[in-house]
């Protein structure tokens, strides 16, 4: 049985005086500029709730934003965590309140949970006097119609869009029974160890709302039990949110959440110094020393993420390993990581990435080693090299600087003999293209970013033979089955030892390049305190606040 969550702990960083005095005058700048945006700090003073402002965090997000219907996002990991999970939660969430260990699931909407012999049959106890943010109640009639929403066809609220996007989350459950007004029952097609972390996404809307706009026009005026409320949004453009004084948890700190889509890394900093923002997801590393110069805190953390290039091991020399390891020791990761990046990434020397805890300290295999990987491509039969395609997306969720990354790589390939074409598109448009296992513009390669570990459910469309996502065509019996053993088993230090051995065996095979762990980095105003970085794609924003 998972019992409830953990009291927050106390925020890990504070306020830095010398950061306050380095800004001077470009501090008081910064207000009169946010107040003249009309979302800068907020004002002093009584919030919402009637108790001390907290202020207003306007984020600059890297990527387009979500559609907020709870599971359809289309944003990436991104769109989730700074719009979905805020505006509404799972019967489990994720633990974000420590920054020294991988994040733990544990309780929202359900406080406890247990599953029986036949591993697929789940009781979770729901937690009482947890409201809406339209103000009516969360019950377990609120789960099922849900679940209807989802799963059922017959629903009048059911659209295959919705069907879709709770698909690799939901989509193994059979049947779901309300047992009692706190209590409800799920049972799954087969054996789900991960069935508690898949369940943080399958995100909870208030039924009266549903019923009050249908499911066509519930995105614009979306209702769910998290943290922040909906207010307003601009299309494409930003999505305005605020405190939920009603939040099971506690208020949250702040007054309002506003996040703002920008794509372009010099645009998110321009907007960090003029004041429009004051928070801004991956900023440009080059940007980085000035930014700190200026008295912005870059805040940092490793966490379960790997950039790299997918190979379509099907056809051409990438179906060789001995051609596919001999690239991978062609890559000097050092330099992309200190040099390119700044330090804002690791070395990926394997699959798994570091920050999780499928990561092997002794596992760590493709160092920079071009006479090793010239060695390996005469073995192969290309001694003179070849010449090879990669698709590459011009930004979007996770993507860190995707085309000076990826040169920097053709450059270390050419060094090798492998020459590559680099094509670029934008990451709608790739990860479509990925969703139907196709790879975009006929490249013979992809690169991109992936969080392998944040949701369990999706680690099979990576390295599972046969998934819709098999771009790569990468196929290891050894490795599907470690999978399913992994993937049906409750106990997860069993788990994790599964997943750790498969990712071995895919490191061995390189159906990858493996080129960088993302450290997570974002860049914070002074005015900006309270936040926990923890070793996660997911943030919890109750903690912080924005100083007047």
């Amino acid at each position: 049985m998972t019992h409830d969550h953990h009291p927050h702990r106390p925020p890990h960083r504070h306020p830095r005086p010398s950061a306050r005095r380095r800004l001077g005058g470009l501090v008081a700048l910064l207000s009169l500029s946010l107040a003249a945006a009309g979302c800068g700090a907020g004002t002093a003073g009584a919030g919402a709730g009637g108790g001390p402002s907290g202020g207003t965090l306007v984020i600059g997000a890297t990527g387009k934003l979500p559609n907020p219907d709870t599971v359809i996002g289309g944003a990436g990991f991104e769109g989730k965590r700074l719009v979905s999970f805020q505006l509404y939660e799972g019967l489990t969430r994720y633990d974000l309140s420590k920054a020294d260990g991988p994040s733990e699931i544990t309780g929202a909407l359900a406080t406890s949970w247990q599953v029986d012999p036949d591993r697929r049959t789940w009781t979770f106890t729901l937690r009482k006097g947890v409201n809406f943010q339209d103000g009516t109640p969360f019950d377990a009639d609120a789960v099922l119609f849900n679940l209807d929403r989802y799963l059922n066809k017959q629903s009048p609220y059911y659209t295959d869009a919705l069907g879709a996007a709770a698909g690799e989350y939901a989509g193994g459950i059979t049947t779901y029974t309300k047992l009692s007004e706190d209590s409800v029952r799920l049972v799954t097609k087969e054996p789900n160890g991960h069935f508690p972390q898949d369940l943080a996404h399958v995100l909870i809307a208030s039924p009266t709302a549903v019923r009050k706009t249908g499911s066509a026009k519930f995105s614009e005026q979306p209702v769910g039990t998290g943290p922040f409320r909906f207010v307003r949004q601009t299309a494409g453009e930003q999505i305005e949110l605020a405190r939920f004084d009603g939040y099971w948890r506690g208020a949250p700190k702040l007054d309002k959440l506003v996040v703002k889509a920008l794509p372009d890394a010099a645009a998110r900093t321009a907007a960090l110094r003029s004041g429009s923002v004051n928070w801004i997801e991956y900023p440009n590393p080059d940007d980085i020393p000035s930014l700190k110069a200026d008295g912005v805190e870059i805040v940092t953390n490793s966490y379960d993420h790997l950039w790299y290039w997918i190979l379509d091991t099907a056809a051409g020399p990438w179906k060789d390993p001995r051609v596919r390891r001999a690239a991978n020791y062609a890559i000097d990761r050092e330099a992309i990581a200190e040099k390119l990046l700044h330090g804002t990434a690791a070395p990926a020397l394997q699959a798994a990435p570091r920050g999780t805890f499928a990561h092997d300290p002794a596992g760590d295999t493709f160092g920079h080693d071009p006479a090793k990987a010239r060695q390996l491509l005469a073995e192969a039969g290309y001694p003179d090299g070849f010449s090879t395609s990669v698709t590459v997306p011009t930004g979007g969720s996770g993507n860190l600087v995707p085309v000076p990354i990826a040169e920097a790589v053709q450059r270390d390939l050419a060094a090798v003999g492998i020459t590559v074409e680099i094509r670029t598109t934008d990451w709608s448009t790739l990860i479509s293209a990925e969703a139907k296992g196709e790879v975009a513009r006929g490249s013979q390669a992809i690169a991109q970013s992936t969080t392998l570990f944040q949701s369990e459910a999706l680690l099979p469309l990576f390295i599972g033979t046969g998934s819709r996502f098999w771009t790569g065509h990468y196929s290891n019996p050894e490795v599907d089955r470690l999978l399913a053993t992994a993937g049906a088993e409750a106990d997860r230090t069993l788990r994790e030892a599964a997943y750790t051995k498969a990712l071995g065996l895919v490191t061995a095979d390189a159906p990858w390049l493996f080129v960088v762990n993302d450290r997570n980095p974002r860049a914070l105003s002074p005015k900006v305190d309270g936040l926990v970085q923890p070793q996660s794609w997911f943030l919890d924003l109750t903690t912080v606040r924005v100083a007047s």
